[in-house]
């Protein structure tokens, strides 16, 4: 005799027969119900009893008006104003919603429309939306005023892209003579005058040779396998490399040595006009050296950017004297210097403004019920001030005239100049130059052409561009737009991408207003740059913190913006 087992049941149905059931429920409780309305569950007839605010309740054809086409359903992840596009309003003109809700109670959807009316009651509709004319990127930036001349930009340009209608064909496979010509060009400094509109530049050897003239930059130190440029944030492509002075600190001496007389040789170049500026990039910073007469200025000048507290301090202490030109103070500049009697001066004034700052509470009589805050609580506030500003671009340093020479002295005995640890420890600063210094290495910026074909109204039409990679210095962004205006037929567009520590370079800084041009011409005339290059340098720059991201010539007039 079987054994009856609890919770057992003879009658075990398979899983398609239990699906089946549960439809002809389904089915039954729906003919049960009034054809024009929909069963609701218990819960949510309960809450919308009590008056809560529901989203409205996805409802079948039947419900929602026997054999009509079945409504889309409602994305319940939706806004609550992302309501599914209204059925066509009836003939009388009332609108649907209005009509079906005829009962005593307004639809969940209506309500949550209702409050949401009133709590954005300035809510734009779609339509308007579409309405508003959309504003496209470029118009987003705002161009400049239309120049033949493009403004001066300081700042080392990584990349630039240049696209035309024009072929750049004759950028490429220069022959081994005209690469040889264009070398003695850069060598003795030759000035090449292209005709305004080049008719076929791909035979044209006097193009070739100037192009490969305006590639051409100067180096120290030169080690092949390392991307010395650029310097700071390079560790990750460093990173791996061999570097047998790391350890070797006889090795690192000699490195260091060598890099101080390559230095010394630029300055000189620079204070002798026969060299017009040059770079130093560090691992933490950039300077940048310009001869007297370049930027509006009579005498020599360097910028440093970014510095640190501890670097301005280590200058104070050498006795440079340097301003921040970016941080104003009661409508001056904020000099610093590092004599005592400089610093005893700042003290003086100090406690002059403090006493003048607490003289109306005497007058007033309430002097001593508010406690003065003592001299380390205001020290400790102004070295906060300083501290927040490093690494950041108003904290570049400006110096100036014969102190640039005591810079000179500070950072060739400067221990922060190197690394002490990572990929670049023992490493020393990069120099850029535009000419020939001692123990430099003549190097080429890598330039090819590509040709694609991009799609337009009428199908697809060619369009060439020319890629410029390395560290393209001022001169050299002005040498090789202006080939292009020749050989492009004066229309071309490029996008230029900056090492961003130098964008502040551009830095509009105090100038000397009687500075002749016919007289900074004469005395730079030996400094290795086309003439026409040379007056764009001597333009006071007037993009502030900024620089050029995106030039467009048209009929040899420029646009740009920044």
């Amino acid at each position: 005799m079987a054994l009856a087992v609890p919770g057992y049941s003879p009658n075990f149905k398979k899983p398609p027969e239990t699906l089946r059931l549960r439809r002809k429920r389904v089915r039954s409780r729906g003919a049960a119900a009034s054809p024009g309305e929909q069963p609701e569950p218990a819960p949510r007839r309960a809450a919308l009893a009590a008056g809560l605010l529901l989203r409205p309740f996805p409802a079948s054809a039947a419900g929602r008006g026997g054999g009509g086409p079945a409504a889309t359903r409602r994305n319940p992840f939706a806004r609550l104003d992302n309501r599914p596009p209204a059925a066509a309003e009836p003939p009388d003109g009332q609108p649907r919603g209005q009509q079906e809700a005829e009962g005593p109670f307004l639809d969940s959807n209506q309500e949550n429309d209702l409050l949401w009316d009133e709590k954005f009651p300035e809510r734009t509709t779609v339509n308007e939306l579409l309405q508003t004319p959309q504003v496209s990127f470029s118009e987003s930036y705002t161009p400049s005023s239309e120049s033949t001349e493009l403004p001066v930009d300081w700042s080392i340009k990584t990349r630039l892209l240049f696209t035309s209608s024009q072929p750049f064909t004759w950028a490429d496979h220069l022959k081994a003579q005209e690469e040889a010509q264009g070398v003695i060009q850069h060598c003795r400094a030759t000035e090449v005058t292209l005709p305004q509109s080049i008719q076929d530049p791909k035979v044209s050897t006097e193009l070739r040779c100037a192009f490969q003239q305006s590639l051409i930059y100067w180096l120290h130190p030169a080690f092949p396998w390392l991307p010395l440029f650029p310097r700071i944030g390079a560790d990750r492509k460093m990173a791996g490399k061999i570097s047998p002075w790391a350890n070797d600190e006889t090795l690192q001496h000699i490195l260091m040595s060598d890099w101080s007389v390559s230095f010394t040789s630029l300055y000189n170049l620079l204070k002798t006009k026969l060299c017009p500026y040059f770079y130093v990039c560090t691992y933490q910073f950039t300077i940048l050296f310009r001869a007297a007469g370049l930027a509006g200025n009579d005498v020599i000048t360097a910028l440093i950017s970014p510095t640190t507290r501890g670097i301005r301090e280590a200058m104070k202490n050498e006795g440079i004297e340097f301003s921040l030109p970016l941080i104003k103070e009661n409508g001056h500049e904020k000099k610093a210097t590092g004599t005592s009697q400089g610093q005893g001066e700042e003290q003086v004034i100090s406690d002059e403004d403090e006493d003048e700052s607490f003289s109306w509470l005497e007058e007033m009589g309430v002097r001593d019920k508010i406690k003065k805050p003592d001299v380390l609580s205001i020290k400790l506030c102004k070295e906060k001030h300083e501290v927040q500003m490093d690494h950041r671009p108003e904290s570049v340093v400006l110096v100036k005239g014969m102190n640039t020479l005591t810079l000179l002295n500070f950072l060739i005995n400067s221990k922060s100049l190197i690394a002490s640890s990572g990929p670049q420890a023992g490493l020393p600063p990069t120099l850029l130059s535009p000419v020939a210094f001692r123990g430099a290495t003549m190097q080429m910026l890598k330039a090819r052409s590509v040709n694609v074909k991009t799609q337009a109204i009428s199908g697809y039409k060619d369009q060439f561009s020319l890629e410029i990679t390395g560290p393209v210095m001022p001169h050299c962004l002005h040498s090789v737009t202006m080939l292009l205006q020749s050989s492009q037929k004066g229309s071309f567009s490029a996008g230029l991408y900056t090492h961003e520590p130098t964008a502040v370079f551009n830095a509009c800084l105090p100038v000397n207003e009687g500075l002749d041009k016919e007289t900074v011409r004469e005395e730079l005339a030996n400094c290795g740059l086309h003439p026409k290059t040379l007056d764009q340098l001597s333009l006071t720059p007037i993009l502030g913190k900024s620089s050029l991201r995106h030039v467009e010539m048209s009929d040899y007039v420029y646009n740009w913006r920044s």
